[in-house]
Order: structure tokens, then C-alpha cells, then sequence
């Protein structure tokens, strides 16, 4: 933002530019050239010009400040309104899609505060109370608000629980990569858009199934099991049920301690072999995140860190899409902070067990 409080010069910065247009007054009077005072006042010769003009009309008091300039004609209490507003969405003010736009907000202005106001007084109306432009956040039409809030509870009990028995509580998830990098903006030329050089097609594909792990005292830690197959007829494309099971045994070995999963409803999580495998092991205890809630996994906020580091990069070969995937999940291991702010994100926390 190039001024204070989203438009406007100081009352320093006005007092300042003022004094430089009286002394430029007071050489007006005595009969100096343009270029001469623009030079000497380190100014450009056609506010010089400008200021000429307004000391032939209004002499001295023709270069005083006109005072700040107008702010915008909505009121702090009407701009409450129109927050409230805002927050119906945009199908309650006839809109079909959810994209609030300069221009709609100046037509809801209009319509309920009965304010006409221009674009650019919206624009600053909005960057003075916080308002930005932003990408908007995806949630599934599937989701049940108060069935995550329920679980939300069950998480927290469960973290509670492994607070108490000193266990690791650990969320996991998976994710799928391929030979095609997501893309990012970078900067080009104007009119010659950049091109990344990909394939375009590719039968290779790389899954990755990671746990974030957390408890109190400790440094957390990201577990991960890479598995590399080919999409051909028949085979499987996904983790079974006994590649979670080994990825949990190493995670058991790894921490040293009993451990509380958190995961989704996959199938393959909800698997008879791992149900049986759990009831047959005290030191392993699973809970279940609510349906379309991955918000609430921290494992997701790896996957973008890693899929932001790949952005853009032309694999040439597979084995250059396991080397990124392993050097990027490497370099998240080495870092717990972005491990805890992973779990930030979710607005989770990890809270030592209250002592007796």
C-alpha cells in the first residue's frame, strides 16, 4: 500500500509538498524562470507550470493545501452493514456464482446503504478495513458442518488420550505425483507467455503415504513410504492394506512409543486385516477424521509444500521425479517447525497432559 490508511498523504508529507509550492510562489513574484525554479526545487517543470497557473489565479492562497483528500462516503457503521451483507454470499444479492468483484460490492453499496461511490473508492474502502484479494478455499457440497465439529471433539479426545499415555498421535494421508509438475506463475515478457516443456504422457506415477507426528516435548517428525508403479492393466494403483500396516510398524520403531493414528475413511484404512492387526496390538489406536474434512489433516499442508517446491520443473526422466519427491520431503524432516506449522493450519493443537 503506497499510503497510510489506504489513500492519502500524511499531514507532514501535505505541510511539506505545500512549503515547496510557496517557495516557488515567492520566486514566481520575483520573476524567475520555470526551468530555473524546477531545477533549484528538484521538481518536474510541469508542476511548476501547474503551480504558476494557480498563483496567477489565487495568488499566495492558490498554493495552499486544499486540506486531505475525500474519503470514501461510507461510514465505519455502514460499513458494518455492508460486512453483514457481504457475508449472506452472492446469491442472496442475485449473483450465481461466488466472486465478489469491485463492481458488485459498488452495486451492493448502492442497492442497501444507498451510496454511490466509484470503483476505486470501493477498491480503497476495502484495503482500509482489512479487506484483499484472495483464491477462495474449496470445500466439498458433501460436507457436513456439525458432523465436523462432532469429530473435531473426538480428535481432541484422542489427542487427550495420547497426551495422557505418553503415546505419539499421528495423522496420515497419501498423495499421488506424476511426470506433470503443477504450474506457478513466473515472470515473462508481455506478450510472450513462458512455456515449461513436459511430457505428455507418461505411464510412470509415484504415491506417497506420510505421517505427522507430534507429542509433547518432542521434536515432531514427518514418517514417509514412497511407492512407484505403473499404470498398466491389472496392477494395483494404490497402497493396501499392508503397506499401511508396515508404514505403522516403522513408525512404531521410529518413535520408540505407543502411537494414535488420526486418517480418513478410505477403504483400504477401514480394512478387516487392519482392524484385526490393531485389536491384536495395544500400542496402536486409530481414529477416524469426519467425511470431506481434509482441512483438519496436517499431512495436507505437506503436500503442498511439496507440490509448491515442484511447481514448473520439467522431469525428464522418472527417477528425476523420486529424486525432487525424496529432496523436498528431506528438507520438510530436517525442519519440525514446518512440521508444527503444518499442524497449525488446522487450527489442531498438541497440549502437554495436565498433571494431577
Amino acid at each position: 500500500m503506497r499510503y497510510p490508511e489506504g489513500g492519502g498523504l500524511t499531514a507532514e508529507r501535505r505541510a511539506f509538498r505545500e512549503g515547496i509550492r510557496l517557495q516557488a510562489g515567492v520566486r514566481f513574484a520575483a520573476g524567475e524562470k520555470t526551468a530555473v525554479i524546477a531545477r533549484d526545487l528538484r521538481v518536474s517543470v510541469r508542476s511548476v507550470e501547474r503551480w504558476r497557473r494557480a498563483w496567477r489565479e489565487g495568488g499566495m492562497e492558490g498554493l495552499r493545501s486544499a486540506g486531505p483528500a475525500n474519503f470514501p462516503t461510507v461510514t465505519d457503521a455502514q460499513f458494518a452493514v455492508l460486512e453483514e451483507e457481504l457475508g449472506k454470499g452472492l446469491t442472496a444479492h442475485g449473483f450465481e456464482d461466488e466472486r465478489w468483484t469491485l463492481a458488485r460490492v459498488q452495486a451492493v453499496i448502492r442497492r442497501r446503504l444507498r451510496v454511490s461511490v466509484s470503483v476505486a473508492t470501493v477498491w480503497r474502502l476495502l484495503k482500509r478495513h482489512g479487506w484483499s484479494w484472495q483464491a477462495p478455499a474449496r470445500r466439498a457440497l458433501e460436507r457436513d458442518e456439525h458432523a465436523v465439529e462432532v469429530e473435531e471433539g473426538g480428535v481432541a479426545a484422542g489427542k487427550s488420550a495420547a497426551a495422557a499415555s505418553g503415546a505419539w498421535i499421528v495423522f496420515e494421508d497419501e498423495a499421488g505425483f506424476s511426470m506433470t509438475p503443477p504450474r506457478a506463475r513466473t515472470w515473462g515478457r508481455r506478450g510472450h507467455t513462458p512455456v515449461i516443456r513436459v511430457r505428455g504422457r507418461s505411464r510412470r506415477r509415484t504415491s506417497v503415504a506420510a505421517l505427522c507426528c507430534y507429542k509433547p516435548g518432542e521434536k515432531s517428525r514427518l514418517i514417509h513410504r514412497p511407492r512407484t508403479h505403473l499404470l498398466l492393466k491389472g496392477t494395483r494403483k494404490s497402497f493396501s492394506w499392508k503397506d499401511y500396516r508396515d508404514l505403522l510398524v516403522r513408525a512404531h520403531i521410529q518413535l520408540d512409543g505407543p502411537i494414535v493414528v488420526v486418517w480418513d475413511n478410505l477403504n483400504t484404512h477401514l480394512a478387516a486385516g487392519l482392524k484385526r492387526y490393531e485389536a491384536e496390538h495395544g500400542w496402536l489406536t486409530t481414529i477416524r477424521l469426519p467425511a470431506y474434512a481434509p482441512d483438519l489433516n496436517p499431512v495436507e499442508a505437506v503436500w503442498s509444500l511439496v507440490r509448491r517446491a515442484m511447481a514448473n520443473t520439467a522431469f525428464g526422466t522418472p527417477d528425476d521425479l523420486d529424486r525432487v519427491l525424496r529432496r523436498e520431503l528431506r528438507r520438510i524432516q530436517l525442519r519440525p517447525h514446518l512440521i508444527d506449522g503444518c499442524l497449525t493450519a488446522t487450527g489442531l493443537t498438541v497440549a502437554p497432559p495436565t498433571p494431577p
